[in-house]
C-alpha cells in the first residue's frame, strides 16, 4: 500500500538531499526567524525541489512545508516537508541534518521518509508494513532501564526566554540516564531511537514536519509514541517521548517526577 507515495517520497528526498550537499560548508544566504531559529538558502532550494516534485505528482493533494507554509487541497491527505532538519547545524557545518519527509491520511500518518544525505541512511516506513534504513529492517532496542539508556534531546526555540523548565528537564534525565545527547535534528533522533541506536528521546515545542516522518518509524520499528504526559501522540502535539517500550513508563515518570 502506498507504495507509489513511497517511491516519490524517497525520490524527493534523494534529489533534496543532493542539494544540501552542494551547498554544505559553502558560503550560503543565512537569514532568521526568530533570535536562533534560521532560514539558509539551502532550505529554500532543497523546499523547491520537494514541493516540484510532490505537487506534479499529487496535484490535488495539501501539502504543509516549514518555509513555504501551507497548500489547502484534499484535507484528507498532508505532505508534512521538512527541507532541511538541522538547519543551524547547517549552517555551521556540523554534519547532522535530515530531509523529512511524511503523508498524513485521514489524521494518520501512512508513510515517513527521513534522508541523512551525509550518511546515505534512508530511513522509511509505511503504516503497519514495518521500518527500514535503506532496505534493512530495523527494531527499537530493548534496553530496560534508564541507568543503561543513551537519550536524546532538542531544546525549543525559546529556550532563550524559558529555559528554567526545560532546563530541569534535562537535569531529571542527565542523573538518571547513562548519557545524554542533544545533535541538533528532530527527525533523525526519532530515527535513530527507531534503529535502537537512542533507546529514548523527549523535546517540547516540535512543529508537525519536525516529527511526523520520524514518529511513524519509531511507532513501525516497535517503539512507543506520547506525550509528556504518557497520552497518545500526534504531530499536532506540543511535547514528545518516543521510546523502547520497556523503557517508556520510567520516562514518563521521571518526566513527571
Amino acid at each position: 500500500m502506498w507504495e507509489r507515495e513511497m517511491a516519490v517520497a524517497r525520490q524527493a528526498a534523494q534529489d533534496a538531499g543532493k542539494a544540501l550537499l552542494e551547498l554544505f560548508g559553502k558560503n550560503t544566504v543565512i537569514t532568521k526567524k526568530g533570535d536562533i531559529d534560521l532560514v539558509t538558502e539551502a532550505d529554500v532550494r532543497s523546499e523547491k525541489i520537494l514541493l516540484d516534485l510532490i505537487s506534479r505528482h499529487f496535484p490535488q493533494d495539501s501539502i504543509l512545508s516549514e518555509e513555504a507554509g501551507e497548500y489547502r487541497h484534499r484535507p484528507e491527505r498532508v505532505w508534512l516537508l521538512d527541507p532541511l532538519d538541522g538547519t543551524t547545524n547547517f549552517a555551521h557545518q556540523f554534519p547532522f541534518f535530515a530531509v523529512s519527509i511524511a503523508l498524513e491520511i485521514e489524521k494518520q500518518i501512512a508513510l515517513g521518509v527521513v534522508f541523512n544525505p551525509l550518511c546515505g541512511e534512508c530511513f522509511h516506513a509505511t503504516l503497519g508494513g514495518g521500518a527500514f534504513l535503506n532496505e534493512t529492517p530495523i527494531s527499537v532496542s530493548r534496553t530496560r532501564t534508564l541507568q543503561d539508556s543513551l537519550l536524546g534531546t532538542g531544546f525549543p526555540y525559546n529556550i532563550h526566554h524559558e529555559p528554567d523548565r526545560v532546563l530541569e528537564s534535562f537535569r531529571k534525565f542527565l542523573v538518571r540516564a547513562q548519557g545524554v545527547r542533544r545533535p541538533g535534528s528532530a527527525a533523525l533522533d526519532l530515527c535513530y531511537v527507531a534503529a535502537g541506536r537512542l533507546d529514548g528521546f523527549w523535546e517540547e515545542g516540535l512543529k508537525p514536519w519536525d516529527s511526523a516522518a520520524g514518529v511513524a518509524i519509531v511507532k513501525e520499528s516497535g517503539g512507543t509514541v506520547t506525550t509528556y504526559e504518557g497520552k497518545p501522540y500526534s504531530p499536532y502535539e506540543k511535547s514528545i517521548i518516543a521510546s523502547n517500550p520497556l523503557i517508556h513508563g520510567l520516562v514518563v515518570q521521571a518526566l513527571g517526577a
